[in-house]
């Protein structure tokens, strides 16, 4: 088949967009054109416009836009050639001939929906029968409405090997075959596939019956499934496919969310709630496939789980299966349900809201997957810890949107470093031996230089200032790995819990961490051209200006040793100020030798800091 841009934009003439878009939403004539509260996302003022004339419409809020065609597939969720069949249809145009086999294919389809529609028709009527009494009784302990039983199109299959099939007579038996509504076993006739079940039918996403499900009503069948699909055929692709979602799509969109729950009986008893965006995979767990059908709705589905431990590995399941499929703005959510309830349980015992509740405390996909893998084993010994990091940055490694990447690296490793190194006895703020003065600079021979004379009022002040935003001297630091990027591997877990305010700097950063963790030799000419490329902004003089350090000047002797104590002052110095702060408080409402003593240490430390910082930007202008 071939639609060419003639044909199509002769489609879109022949189409009132006004006309289709007013039989899902209410529209109001505005001048020429209509005006609608935008059903991509909620709103009170109208801010949707629908022009017939230019053949668009736009929402001036969100931002949605696009034609006939893309109306059918962004809201009503059609796939491209369904939507334009559907099109075609309204406009009275027959589509372009297609090869044989795909007009074979076509055909043989159109006859599969046939049959799978006089197969529901078999099912409802059973239902109303003498025999189906175990499944009337059986739908009314679960206290479905009347109109919910109706609207999903509840059946009873008979307990017999042949009752379909009879039912269907006119239909070739290769066909009932075909469409996964019998069984061949070699050597015997074929059988009916549903038998003794309670049935509900599967529909495509133009409301058109595919499938079946059936649950079983015999308790003493132990040996048989609970619940029973219809395999994959011409019609139908399990994997492709999600219950329900021709009926939720339209629902989901105007309450801006979309359920996934486990099963179909889950999908009715939220609908019967009132919650009628709700799917449900068909007994597998969820699919690439599904999760970009699901993402084609809304950008961030919920996922419902059962709280007990089958519950928690579906759950990580899922957000193993989505990782490598993330993109900006698009994630999942997951709610993980009391123990031992099941969304039918939620809304019967503690009601509507409560499910509401639920869905609300939805948490992040990098919450489950930090939590997930946080208590899937011990964490007793730095091995478990050391287990826990490799586990977190193989998840890591599936993203395959490189910013996306990143940050997820960086939020688990921040989140590991407070696990790891909670309880590690730091004394950052402690004078060292005089021996060894803080303040003195080791030389080539394994000796000390003198220490700086001390700082003028004026020069610690301003210093103070610079290194308080944090921003000068990280801006210095990032220019020097940049400059020196071997020194990434060896500080990264420093680096990790370094957090810039400002967004070039953070994403500078984010994308250095990810280099050190390739474990590729890095090269400053290499890298540059890497980074420029990807369009992150580079720090400059005027970035740490007055702040002028030798290991931006080059391959000195001493660079690399210089950059290692410019990242510890990054980190410790604004630790040391937090805690001067915190000390001088304690002092002034509890006067003792020991609050005194702990203040002036942490005030000779921070001077000594800042006279280290004084003398490491003075070498640059010496050299």
């Amino acid at each position: 088949m071939s639609l060419s841009p003639q044909w199509l934009d002769e489609l879109r003439s022949r189409i009132a967009l006004s006309g289709v878009i007013g039989r899902s939403i209410r529209v109001q004539k505005a001048g020429r054109e209509f005006k609608a509260c935008c059903p991509f996302h909620n709103e009170k003022t109208p801010s949707f416009t629908i022009n017939d004339e230019k053949g668009f419409y736009h929402c001036f809020g969100c931002g949605a836009h696009g034609d006939v065609i893309r109306w059918m597939t962004d809201h009503q969720g059609l796939p491209f050639i369904e939507a334009v069949k559907e099109l075609a249809a309204q406009a009275g145009m027959d589509m372009p001939e297609m090869d044989r086999q795909a007009a074979r294919r076509a055909q043989e389809a159109k006859t599969l929906h046939d049959v799978m529609q006089a197969a529901q028709d078999f099912f409802v009527e059973s239902l109303k029968g003498p025999g189906g009494e175990a499944a009337r009784a059986y739908l009314a302990s679960r206290g479905f409405p009347a109109h919910i039983m109706r609207e999903f199109g509840f059946g009873y299959a008979p307990d017999s090997r042949t009752a379909l099939k009879q039912a269907l007579s006119r239909f070739p038996e290769a066909m009932l075959v075909e469409a996964g509504l019998q069984i061949v076993v070699e050597g015997k006739t074929p059988y009916d596939r549903f038998r003794g079940r309670l049935m509900l039918p599967i529909a495509d996403q133009r409301g058109r019956i595919i499938a079946f499900g059936g649950r079983i009503l015999t308790a003493d069948k132990t040996d048989a499934p609970k619940y029973l699909n219809s395999p994959d055929t011409p019609l139908f692709d399990k994997g492709r496919t999600l219950y329900n979602l021709h009926r939720a799509a339209p629902a989901a969109r105007s309450a801006s969310r979309i359920v996934v729950v486990e099963g179909y009986m889950d999908v009715v008893a939220l609908a019967a709630a009132g919650l009628a965006e709700a799917v449900a995979p068909l007994g597998t767990a969820l699919t690439e496939h599904q999760l970009e059908r699901l993402w084609r709705v809304t950008e961030c589905p919920t996922l419902c789980f059962d709280g007990d431990s089958a519950g928690k590995r579906a759950a990580m399941k899922a957000v193993a299966r989505a990782l490598p499929l993330l993109r900006p703005g698009h994630s999942l959510r997951i709610v993980t349900l009391p123990d031992g309830m099941d969304p039918d349980d939620v809304v019967k015992k503690r009601g509507r809201e409560a499910m509401l509740g639920l869905l609300g405390e939805a948490r992040s996909l990098v919450d489950v997957l930090w939590e997930g893998e946080r208590d899937a084993a011990p964490l007793a010994t730095p091995e478990d810890k050391a287990g826990l990091k490799a586990r977190l940055l193989d998840h890591c490694e599936t993203i395959q949107h490189p910013d996306i990447k990143a940050l997820y690296r960086r939020e688990l490793l921040d989140r590991f470093g407070e696990l790891a190194f909670a309880r590690r006895e730091r004394a950052p703020f402690a004078p060292r031996s005089p021996a060894r003065p803080a303040q003195g600079a080791r030389t080539g021979r394994g000796g000390w230089t003198p220490p700086p004379p001390p700082l003028a009022p004026e020069t610690a002040t301003r210093l103070t200032q610079k290194v308080g935003s944090g921003d000068a001297l990280l801006a210095a630091v990032l220019a020097g790995l940049v400059i020196h990027p071997q020194a990434l591997a060896r500080h990264s877990e420093t680096l990790a819990r370094i957090h810039p305010a400002h967004p070039d700097m953070a994403a500078l950063l984010d994308t250095l961490l990810v280099f050190s963790e390739s474990g590729e030799p890095l090269e400053s000419a290499a890298l540059r051209p890497i980074l420029e490329a990807r369009q992150l902004r580079l720090p400059t003089a005027d970035d740490y200006d007055g702040l002028r350090f030798g290991f931006l000047s080059g391959q000195s002797a001493t660079a690399l040793d210089e950059l290692a104590e410019a990242i510890e002052l990054i980190v410790e110095l604004p630790a040391v100020e937090l805690a001067l702060t915190q000390a001088t408080e304690r002092f002034e409402t509890e006067i003792s030798d020991e609050s005194f003593a702990e203040q002036q240490r942490l005030l000779q430390r921070r001077l000594a800091l800042l006279a280290r910082l004084g003398q490491m930007g003075r070498t640059r202008a010496s050299l």
